[in-house]
C-alpha cells in the first residue's frame, strides 16, 4: 500500500500529538479545575491515568500514518538506533510543536470559563507550578510541589523517557515478546502509566518535549506567568527527554537485543 509520503506523515504526528495534549492537559486541567467535583475526589492517579489513555488513543488515531512518534525524544531516539531518516527528524519535531501547541489551544476552548475564573493557571506544562498546591475550583486540595530540586528533576525525566523507549522498542520487537501493533499501542500507554506513577513527582514527567514547550508557549500567550522563569523549562522537560530517549535506546540494544532469540 502506497503512503502519502513525508507530507502525510507530517498530518499524522500534528493530529496525534494535537490529540495527545487534548485530552492529557485537559485531565490536568479537570484536576486542577474541579468543574464537577471538589478537589477531594480528584488525585493524582486521575492524571496519570487520562495521560495513559490519551497516549494510546492518539497512537490508535495516526499510528498507522506516521509511526505516532507524537514526541522529539522518540523521533531521535529512532533516528539513533532504528535507522528512522535523519532528514525527516526536524519536520517531524515541528509537526509535533504544532500539534501540542493546537492541542492546547482546544483545551483552552473547552476549559475558558474556568481558567478565566481561576485567574490561568498553569495546566499546560510540567514543573514549578504546574503541581497543583490546591484545586483552583471546587474545593482545597491535598497536593503540594514537594522539595526537588532541579537536577533531582532532570535525572527522573532521563529515567522516565528512558523507560518509555524501553516500552516502545519492546513492543514493536517482534523478537521480543511478539505482541502486534494492536496490542503494542496498550503496553506503550501502560509504560506511560507506570512512569507517571513511579516516577512523576519529582518533575510532572514530561518524557516529550513537544508535550510541554509547545502548550508552556500557549500558556504563555494567554496570560499564564512564570512559565518561561529561569532555565528550568528547557532543562528537565526538553533536554532531559532527548537524553533518556537516546539512553533508552542504547540500552535496549546492550542489555535486551543480544539475548533475544534469533528468528
Amino acid at each position: 500500500m502506497k503512503k502519502n509520503g513525508l507530507f502525510g506523515e507530517l498530518v499524522g504526528e500534528v493530529f496525534g500529538t494535537f490529540i495527545l495534549i487534548l485530552l492529557g492537559d485537559g485531565v490536568v486541567a479537570n484536576v486542577g479545575l474541579a468543574p464537577r467535583l471538589a478537589a477531594p475526589a480528584y488525585n493524582w492517579n486521575t492524571i496519570v491515568i487520562g495521560w495513559a489513555f490519551a497516549v494510546i488513543i492518539a497512537v490508535y488515531v495516526t499510528g498507522g500514518v506516521s509511526g505516532a512518534h507524537i514526541n522529539p525524544a522518540v523521533t531521535i531516539a529512532l533516528a539513533v538506533k532504528r535507522g528512522f531518516p535523519w532528514g525527516k527528524v526536524i519536520p517531524y519535531i515541528i509537526a509535533q510543536m504544532v500539534g501540542a501547541f493546537l492541542g492546547a489551544l482546544g483545551v483552552y476552548l473547552c476549559y475558558l470559563d474556568g481558567l478565566v475564573a481561576a485567574g490561568m493557571p498553569n495546566v499546560w506544562c510540567t514543573g514549578p507550578g504546574g503541581v497543583f498546591g490546591q484545586a483552583f475550583w471546587g474545593g482545597a486540595g491535598a497536593a503540594s510541589t514537594g522539595p526537588y530540586s532541579l537536577a533531582i528533576a532532570f535525572v527522573c525525566e532521563i529515567f522516565g523517557t528512558a523507560t518509555l523507549l524501553w516500552g516502545v522498542l519492546a513492543s514493536g520487537d517482534a523478537n521480543n515478546m511478539g505482541l502486534k501493533d494492536n496490542l503494542g499501542v496498550w503496553v506503550v500507554g501502560g509504560v506511560v502509566l507506570a512512569v507517571g506513577i513511579s516516577l512523576g513527582g519529582p518533575s510532572g514527567y514530561s518524557i516529550n518535549p513537544a508535550r510541554d514547550l509547545g502548550p508552556r508557549i500557549f500558556g504563555a500567550l494567554v496570560g499564564t506567568t512564570g512559565l518561561f522563569s529561569g532555565l528550568y523549562w528547557l532543562l528537565p522537560p526538553v533536554t532531559a527527554p532527548v537524553i533518556g530517549g537516546i539512553l533508552g535506546a542504547l540500552t535496549y540494544d546492550w542489555f535486551v537485543t543480544p539475548n533475544l532469540p534469533k528468528e
